[in-house]
């Protein structure tokens, strides 16, 4: 009996102490949201004092124009970042159809403005070499860019600065000779060449070409091989080609050896 008196006794002493701490604890609840209610009031009218300041000293047509002002760069910013995720989804999912598209455009671009630098103010665009400069980089030169750099990356993955003049020892003596050729070859034949007159156009024009291009191509190609990942290589690469197509498709164009 005795053990059971004092078990009674000290549940009963248990549930008055959770009685009294939770009257406390309500208690200080409630002053805590008073206060802050007050705090509340107190902010909101000194706010509503300092806006209204603000809007009398304002003239209240400012407030849409500097809206305006602000929307075209975050538009143009927003822009931006989704055709680049778009782009990289394309390479990602599509990747020689968009290089071949991207250097399509870049090349066409070149030779519009090779065209500009040297037409005289009697002559007009030549749409039909743009097309055919287009279609070079369309069917040949985005595959043969994708195919090459994937190669180098496989073959040399590093970026240090021996493995990079590698490739681009490789690049202006291996890629540059097949791809200038393959090039000239292309424009002639769709000119109406035959064999021997693409011969002969390869035999005056390549070695200066490529003698030309040992003075743009090796800095080129090293950024391109040292900073630029794989997947985006044929892209720079054809970015950089476009002040070097401008000089490339006015060569394309001379006259025939015979003429």
């Amino acid at each position: 009996m005795g053990i059971d008196h004092l078990a009674k006794l000290a549940k009963r002493s248990i549930i008055q102490q959770s009685k009294h701490r939770l009257i406390f604890n309500n208690s200080i609840s409630e002053s805590n949201f008073v206060s802050h209610y007050q705090q509340c009031r107190v902010y909101s009218a000194r706010s509503m004092n300092t806006s209204a300041t603000k809007i009398s000293k304002t003239h209240f047509l400012s407030f849409p124009f500097s809206i305006w002002k602000l929307t075209p760069s975050s538009a143009s910013a927003k822009t931006r970042i989704g055709f680049l995720a778009w782009y990289l989804g394309a390479l990602e999912s599509r990747p020689i159809i968009t290089k071949s598209i991207s250097s399509a455009v870049i090349f066409a671009a070149a030779d519009v403005t090779s065209q500009m630098i040297t037409m005289t103010p009697s002559d007009s665009l030549d749409i039909i070499r743009t097309l055919r400069m287009a279609g070079y980089a369309l069917i040949i030169l985005g595959t043969a860019q994708h195919q090459w750099f994937n190669f180098m990356g496989r073959v040399l993955p590093k970026r240090d600065v021996i493995s990079t003049l590698k490739k681009l020892l490789l690049g202006n003596f291996a890629y540059g000779p097949v791809i200038n050729s393959a090039f000239f070859s292309f424009n002639a034949a769709l000119q109406g060449e035959n064999g021997e007159e693409i011969a002969a156009r390869l035999k005056r024009d390549l070695i200066p070409t490529m003698t030309n291009g040992l003075m743009y191509w090796p800095l080129c190609d090293f950024l391109t091989y040292k900073i630029v990942p794989v997947h985006l290589q044929p892209l720079v690469n054809s970015s950089f080609s476009y002040a070097w197509t401008i000089y490339l498709t006015y060569v394309a164009n001379l006259k025939k050896v015979s003429d």
